[in-house]
């Protein structure tokens, strides 16, 4: 490099714990989320799901919220896979639901499913309520991002 050009090479900087997969960011003094993380921070490859419904490989849609919800996270589960990510790699969920109070309602149950697929990792969550999806008999509705380690 010419002398005073004013220009350096300096190292790539690698954080160890986000290459090791996301880290939950939790600024200091604020109260701990239930069920969620207020932000993650991950280096890697990148792998999205669309808006996942809870139909089966077959088209069927449970009529029954919990039972779709399942559905879906079994499906987001698949996706990840075949994209070679886990559920432990993603670093956001975006639900869209059609009647927040049928959430809220099954909030125990949720959990219960939630942690038999997703294991207990958190990922940044939003929670939208929608007018109606397009799958007219669809309660539930979310997008998945992961972020693979490299």
């Amino acid at each position: 490099m010419p002398e005073g050009s004013g220009l350096a090479v300096l190292p790539a900087a690698r954080d160890a714990a986000l290459a090791a997969g996301p880290r939950v960011l939790q600024p200091a003094g604020w109260p701990a989320p239930k069920g969620y993380a207020n932000g993650m921070a991950a280096d890697g490859r990148l792998v999205v799901t669309g808006g996942v419904i809870g139909w089966d490989n077959q088209g069927h849609l449970p009529a029954d919220f919990v039972a779709q919800v399942r559905q879906a996270l079994s499906n987001i589960s698949a996706i990840l896979a075949e994209g070679g990510a886990r559920p432990d790699h993603l670093v956001r969920l975006t639900w869209y639901v059609v009647d927040i109070d049928e959430y809220l309602d099954s909030l125990k149950t949720l959990g219960q499913v939630y942690r038999e697929i997703i294991g207990a990792h958190y990922p940044a969550m939003a929670l939208v309520q929608v007018v109606r999806l397009v799958e007219k008999a669809a309660r539930v509705e979310i997008e998945a991002t992961a972020v693979v380690p490299r």
